[in-house]
């Protein structure tokens, strides 16, 4: 009988080996922690301590929750994801490196209530290189200001990738006054962009907001937005092929060259119901760049202003 009990006792021994070595299956939902630790299965009762730790045990299109305050850390993103700090302060440093990397064929992510600093070493806050979507949602960019010194770069390499930006901060990026800034959509070769920004504050940057579609098309709106304070200028056009952009409804103050400048033949901006004041120009083009307004704007105040624009009919 004994050898019956110890042989059972082995088989018990070596099936909890084989349990205890099988590795943890990717979560929808994990949990990090500024007391958290990596080791642990990210769960709510036993949070991972940074983003990193946490999305290698997050199912794609899954969620990663704060826990509590904390510095999270960087993170790259290869699959569809969602981080969400509602309801904490959740923040990733980045000094002398980029903050976020979204680096992944269809995926779609979506950021929510972070801060992502730059501690003025920072490189890039977010650098999009390929992926369906990115929506950012009440997400601080602030202190990128080495290298291409950047808020937000948005650089797809597929067709018709989007971008929503939604109540979200940009401050302090770039290196005035031309290098970096704010937010700079750039299409990489094969790429193209669908754009909404939307009551989002772009102050204190080189430039606040630089579209440039030198490899793909770019279609987008700014709306409720606040571009001041840019040492360069509010919103710059850079056309290659063509840029179809809608400013509706914005705040365009107080930047120390132009309000908004389009520039290139292929570059259309149109002007709705705006607040273009105290910049060194309001608005202006160039290299055949075209600018049309509603003729229901306040273009006053600045050091000059630029008008009148060519008028663009209500229908």
């Amino acid at each position: 009988m004994h050898w019956k009990i110890a042989g059972a006792s082995l088989v018990a021994a070596a099936f909890a080996t084989l349990v205890c070595a099988a590795p943890a299956h990717a979560q929808s939902r994990t949990w990090v922690s500024g007391v958290g630790d990596d080791l642990n299965p990210c769960s709510r009762t036993a949070p991972c301590k940074t983003f990193a730790g946490a999305i290698s045990k997050t199912a794609a299109g899954g969620e990663i929750d704060c826990l509590d305050p904390g510095g999270f850390g960087g993170v790259s993103i290869t699959k569809s994801i969602t981080i969400d700090c509602t309801g904490t302060f959740g923040s990733i440093l980045a000094a002398g490196t980029n903050g976020v990397t979204v680096n992944g064929a269809g995926i779609s992510v979506i950021l929510r209530n972070l801060s992502i600093q730059g501690a003025g070493t920072g490189l890039i806050g977010l650098n999009f290189v390929s992926g369906a979507s990115l929506t950012i949602e009440n997400v601080t960019f602030q202190g990128f200001n080495a290298g291409t010194a950047t808020g937000l770069l948005f650089a797809p390499n597929t067709a018709n990738t989007t971008l929503m930006v939604n109540e979200s901060t940009f401050v302090n990026n770039g290196i005035a006054p031309a290098t970096g800034g704010g937010i700079t959509i750039q299409p990489a070769v094969g790429g193209s962009a669908v754009a909404m920004i939307h009551n989002a504050k772009i102050q204190n940057n080189a430039n606040g907001l630089r579209v440039t579609s030198t490899n793909g098309t770019v279609t987008m709106t700014v709306r409720d937005s606040t571009l001041a304070n840019n040492r360069g200028s509010g919103i710059t056009t850079a056309a290659g092929n063509a840029i179809n952009l809608m400013v509706d409804r914005a705040t365009i103050t107080s930047n120390f060259q132009n309000g908004i400048l389009s520039s290139g033949a292929s570059s259309l901006v149109r002007v709705n119901n705006s607040a273009i004041s105290g910049n060194a120009t309001g608005v202006a083009v160039a290299s055949s760049g075209v600018l049309h307004s509603y003729k229901n704007n306040a273009i006053n105040g600045n050091g000059v202003d630029g008008t009148p624009i060519t008028q663009e009919n209500l229908n």
